[in-house]
């Protein structure tokens, strides 16, 4: 009953805790002068980059302001993004590697015929880096759209209805959306398609899958509360660890369907 899954990739498919944007931003910032936090940094993740530096800026504009006698602009967002870009190309190599279950997952939606898309907050420079690593772990989708390749980025629909297209799917209501970002899945809410968002594998949680595994079972659960608030809020239908439990809400969402309900 489920023609297709469109992926969003750091944080959900590879690079788990979404560590390599997050960097990337600190730097750029800081080469201006400008401190900014990790939670300024991964606030507005998910959304196009040029997007996520016009908010970062706006939050820290009191600083911007301090440092540059102006209050942070549009020619600042170009001149951080141009800093930001190469950055974030360096960093995808070395937050590469696949999450857990991301293999099996894969393998199973394969098996059952189920079209495996993508759309990301990266522009296309950084995928075109990043794609072939991950291409070398076995994950190819058949269509990766990008931050850049349309007028509006996320929460807006447009990347996942050129997906859509693209791929020749419908209706929309047969088509999941698996996201660890708000603005992700404001994208597949926004484009009509089922929902599942990431609790601890990505941008929320913020951790690489050694440092969640140390972490005491309390605090993950800690974890998990405030991303499933989080990510429910922005109008997940599911919401899930990782990628390795995407089987599990597949089942969940088929029966929902068989039961009439649409998303």
């Amino acid at each position: 009953m489920i023609k297709a899954v469109i992926f969003d990739w750091a944080g959900t498919v590879l690079d788990h805790g979404s560590r390599a944007p997050m960097g990337a931003f600190v730097e750029a910032f800081a080469q201006f002068g400008v401190s900014i936090s990790i939670a300024d940094a991964r606030g507005p993740m998910g959304m196009a980059k040029a997007d996520h530096i016009r908010l970062v800026g706006q939050a820290v504009n009191e600083a911007w302001r301090a440092r540059h006698g102006h209050d942070f602009n549009e020619a600042d967002v170009q001149a951080i993004f141009d800093v930001f870009e190469p950055l974030n190309i360096a960093a995808v190599e070395a937050h590469a590697a696949l999450i857990p279950g991301a293999t099996e997952t894969l393998a199973l939606l394969a098996a059952r015929g189920i079209r495996i898309g993508s759309t990301t907050g990266y522009t296309r420079p950084i995928m075109e880096r990043l794609a072939p690593l991950a291409t070398a772990q076995g994950f190819t989708p058949e269509i990766m759209v990008c931050a850049g390749d349309l007028p509006e980025g996320r929460p807006a629909p447009l990347q996942m209805w050129k997906a859509m297209a693209e791929m020749g799917v419908w209706p929309a209501h047969q088509v999941i959306k698996v996201d660890d970002t708000p603005p992700g899945i404001g994208e597949g809410r926004n484009a009509g398609t089922w929902t599942i968002g990431l609790a601890l594998s990505g941008n929320i949680a913020g951790l690489s899958a050694e440092d969640l595994a140390r972490l005491p079972e309390a605090d993950r659960a800690a974890l998990r509360r405030a991303a499933t608030a989080e990510l429910t809020a922005a109008g997940a239908h599911l919401v899930i660890d990782s990628i390795a439990d995407l089987p599990t809400a597949l089942a969940t969402i088929e029966a929902r369907l068989a039961d009439g309900e649409r998303p």
